[in-house]
């Protein structure tokens, strides 16, 4: 009777002698320990790059301070004065918001930049933005001074005001951004139909 061998015979055969490789542990710490690294450099990097692409210019120490009661008001020419007065009485639907509180001046930048192009993409039309009055403080309102400097550097952003006071008052303020081509033709559509 002979016997049959197998391919799984002659591999077992074949490795027999071989012993699997080790590796110390240092050298797998030492690669997480530069993982951790390259992924604080890679997110450092992303930062900055959001704050490049942002265009948002001027910190604390550039731009004027504002008191905390201010009024922040802002409109970009062709806003028609009824659309503007419906901002600034709080008559739209709020469809995204930010809170800005304890945010440092870097953070919020980053963050209303990213919210702002969320808002875009989610076709959002206006938005409200929490970053209090820094009421009772013996420096400025730091971040609302930053956010009226900031928010006219945004092309998408076409009008804004302090909020009215069951929204925070001039803690928060109204964000009124572009229409997307897609609403502003279905816009264009509808009053045309309106007319035929």
């Amino acid at each position: 009777m002979s016997t049959k061998h197998t391919d799984h015979d002659f591999f077992r055969q074949a490795m027999a002698d071989v012993k699997p490789i080790s590796r110390p542990d240092r050298i797998e710490l030492k690669q997480s320990k530069d993982r951790l690294n390259q992924s604080a450099r890679r997110e450092a990097a992303m930062a900055e790059a959001i704050v490049e692409r942002s265009g948002l210019t001027g910190g604390e120490e550039h731009i004027e301070m504002l008191s905390p009661f201010d009024i922040l008001e802002f409109k970009r020419p062709g806003i028609q004065n009824g659309v503007y007065r419906n901002l600034r009485l709080g008559k739209y639907s709020l469809d995204a918001r930010l809170d800005l509180h304890r945010h440092t001046v870097e953070m919020a930048r980053r963050a209303l930049y990213q919210f702002v192009q969320d808002c875009l993409a989610q076709e959002v039309r206006c938005a409200l933005i929490s970053h209090g009055k820094g009421e009772g403080r013996e420096q400025p309102p730091i971040l609302k001074s930053c956010l009226a400097h900031w928010l006219p550097q945004l092309p998408e952003v076409q009008a804004f005001h302090s909020a009215q006071k069951h929204h925070g008052g001039t803690g928060a303020t109204y964000v009124m951004l572009k229409k997307s081509d897609r609403k502003r033709q279905d816009d264009l559509e509808r009053h045309q139909k309106r007319r035929g």
